[in-house]
């Protein structure tokens, strides 16, 4: 699942894939924004990603990794 993460007073988006359900990273952005706590999510490859919750501007859920670049055998 591709998640993208806006910050507030930053040009750039977070983009991670995760393993997550939709549902599931629902839950965890509603719970951060809800105790005005930290969004912590894990990607494909064990990395975390913490964000402050008041720092949000949006997150997008849903999608994914559209066209893989490169060679196929």
């Amino acid at each position: 699942m591709e998640v993208k993460i806006g910050i507030q007073n930053s040009a750039r988006e977070l983009v991670i894939d995760s393993h997550e359900s939709m549902d599931a990273l629902e839950k965890l952005v509603a719970e951060a924004v809800a105790n005005d706590g930290v969004l912590s999510l894990v990607d494909t490859k064990g990395r975390r990603v913490l964000v402050p919750a008041a720092r949000l501007s949006y997150v997008e859920l849903g999608g994914g990794v559209s066209g893989a670049v490169g060679f196929r055998s």
